[in-house]
């Protein structure tokens, strides 16, 4: 029975030897069981799910395996890997669970930033407690309990450690620049976000872990954890989606394809297709939408939540009622070209 994911990579470890962040350059999906067999034998591997720390002196058997079962990209790290004084990690994933160590669940977050897996491909179940809180800075990751003493450390040898944030969860682009993609201020993608290739996030867009866009989208708001937006679907400038958190809730808050959420506007349903909601609306599940016929006549009231998924639609707010009203989006969103170049 073929495996789930593997991946060999580097760890940082606190002063208590634990490891707290890892870090997987060639992570590889469904890999075969004849290059599973081949590291079983050269590490302490039995089943199931497992991180297995491992040595540099192995990393010329593990290149040999990799190379061997055609993972080429695997092969050169190890060997690079070989003449590492830096703390290694192995980890196999059996079969897809919610992860029981820091090392499985960074290897979750860069399956998805690496596009081998879409949001809520995985189970993240329990990663907000199993990963520390952490100081990542130009030194790399450290510890919280350790951060006084190192900050002493680095003045007393003339240096400044700067901190760049303190989070659970890392800027993506310390681990992974996806192909095809402009992101203007790094902070603002977390690791385990999907940047489909064609996506621009602008200085003020933001995407969670799982989360992200599948293909072409101008990011100028932000997109929540859990979501997903659809190709050529623009998230305009302070707008904001609400989130579906791992374990939360069942509904997940989406935009289908070549839709729109205007600037200063909120989403808290999913959205179809061809889809706009005006600038400055916001429409969660339960808000109350007049519906209007091709014509501009009434045809009934609905929430929001029953028009879930449905395509060519358009939210406005009418400026004189301030009634919510939805009728057919009869000019299809039209992506800039120019705005949406990545090269």
């Amino acid at each position: 029975m073929a495996s789930f994911s593997l991946a060999l990579g580097t760890a940082t470890k606190n002063r208590d030897g634990k490891i707290i962040e890892a870090f997987f350059p060639t992570p590889i999906l469904n890999p075969s069981d004849e290059l599973v067999s081949a590291l079983a034998a050269i590490v302490d591997y039995k089943d199931g799910n497992q991180a297995i720390e491992v040595t540099a002196a192995q990393c010329a058997d593990l290149a040999a395996a990799f190379t061997a079962t055609g993972e080429q990209a695997s092969a050169a790290f190890a060997t690079k890997a070989a003449a590492s004084s830096q703390p290694l990690v192995l980890v196999i994933l059996a079969s897809d669970e919610a992860p029981t160590s820091v090392a499985e669940g960074f290897l979750k977050l860069q399956l998805i930033s690496h596009r081998l897996v879409k949001p809520h491909g995985l189970v993240l179940d329990g990663i907000f407690g199993l990963l520390h809180n952490i100081a990542w800075t130009n030194q790399g990751a450290i510890d919280l309990p350790e951060l006084a003493d190192r900050q002493i450390e680095a003045r007393l040898n003339g240096e400044t450690l700067t901190v760049d944030c303190v989070d659970k969860f890392p800027k993506m682009v310390d681990y992974i620049v996806p192909t095809g993609v402009r992101i203007a201020d790094t902070s603002r993608v977390r690791l385990g976000a999907h940047v489909g290739e064609g996506t621009t996030v602008m200085h003020e867009g933001f995407i969670n872990f799982n989360a992200g866009t599948t293909g072409v989208s101008m990011v100028e708001g932000r997109i929540s954890a859990g979501v997903v937006v659809g190709n050529g679907s623009d998230i305009g400038g302070g707008a904001s989606i609400m989130g579906t958190l791992s374990g939360g809730g069942k509904v997940v808050v989406s935009i289908g394809e070549n839709s729109l959420l205007g600037a200063n506007a909120g989403l808290g349903f999913p959205m179809g297709d061809r889809c706009t909601i005006e600038s400055g609306l916001y429409v969660t599940a339960g808000s109350k939408v007049r519906l209007l016929d091709n014509n501009g006549q009434e045809a009934g009231f609905a929430k929001a939540r029953d028009l879930a998924g449905k395509p060519d639609l358009l939210f406005r707010r009418n400026s004189m009622t301030g009634v919510i009203e939805c009728l057919t989006n009869k000019a299809a969103v039209e992506l800039n070209s120019e705005l949406h170049k990545n090269n």
